[in-house]
């Protein structure tokens, strides 16, 4: 019998997310004995900072390469929009999954109805902070760490008004119940390849295993949406977003791009075919790069 063993994040998420992948395997290779290695990694142990203070997102899976590359772990489970945009040659993602909900969504404290503008909004990412001023231009941001727990705990205690949160991780978690408002991708670009599981594997090793896990529509969404990021060089200090909307053959992809130099951001989109995304990612950036460079 073959043994498989993925490489995960201790978190309650990171957990669940893995063992969607366990169950896909088992379901799909009856053969293979799956396990599930868990570990703490840098970022999930460094909570008083923000990422882009601390060596943004690489921080999440520099453990769980060590154990892929120590042969201690076959695979890594990962949300792709914690990966970082280089990704090691020897270590290679072998699949993206089917995607979840990929908006951002306001969370309440229990029991409330109404934000309270007199309390901050929890909230780390840039990204989402920027988009945040349009919604809400009275709103204050305060950083909040930590997995989703920690943070739901901090809102009910009233440390928060709100927090801003991803939705597929709180439907993977089955918290739907705590979603206040979504909010729509033209209102708040997510974040590249947000809702979207990675599994990365060691190059030239037989991941038979996973065949059929791969998405086809999450394969170039994630393509687009990561070359747009790349190109623009954004980890997870840059205020940029991006995501692929896949109707048919056709990909339409919208993008966020935060120029530090002048403080100016542009939104824009771009559809062609999907088979294109990484050329359609390129030539969103290039557009919106060159609208702010034109405002500066």
């Amino acid at each position: 019998m073959r043994k498989v063993v993925i490489g995960s994040r201790e978190s309650k998420l990171a957990v669940v997310q893995s063992e969607m992948v366990r169950t896909y395997i088992q379901e799909h290779a009856p053969s293979t004995q799956v396990e599930i290695l868990t570990m703490k990694t840098t970022g999930d142990k460094i909570l008083d900072k923000t990422l882009d203070k601390i060596g943004g997102k690489g921080l999440f899976v520099k453990e769980l390469d060590k154990a892929l590359l120590e042969k201690r772990s076959d695979i890594s489970v990962h949300s792709l929009k914690d990966m970082p945009m280089e990704v090691p040659g020897e270590l290679p993602l072998v699949a993206f999954s089917k995607r979840e909900d990929p908006r951002d969504v306001l969370v309440l404290p229990l029991g409330k109805t109404e934000l309270d503008l007199t309390k901050p909004i929890g909230c780390s990412s840039q990204r989402r902070i920027l988009q945040l001023k349009e919604l809400y231009p009275d709103a204050v941001c305060k950083s909040v760490r930590g997995n989703v727990q920690t943070r739901l705990a901090k809102l009910d205690s009233g440390e928060y008004s709100a927090l801003i949160l991803a939705a597929a991780g709180l439907k993977r978690l089955g918290l739907e119940n705590r979603i206040s408002r979504y909010f729509e991708p033209e209102e708040m670009i997510p974040a590249a390849g947000q809702g979207i599981l990675a599994v990365q594997g060691r190059a030239g090793e037989d991941v038979s295993y996973l065949d059929g896990f791969q998405d086809e529509n999450g394969f170039y969404a994630a393509t687009g949406e990561r070359a747009f990021v790349k190109y623009l060089d954004g980890g997870c200090s840059s205020p940029i977003g991006a995501h692929g909307i896949i109707e048919g053959d056709t990909m339409t992809l919208l993008g966020l791009y935060y120029d530090e130099k002048t403080g100016n951001y542009k939104k824009g989109s771009i559809t062609g075919k999907k088979q294109d995304a990484g050329k359609i990612g390129i030539t969103l950036a290039k557009q919106l790069q060159e609208l702010c460079r034109k405002d500066g």
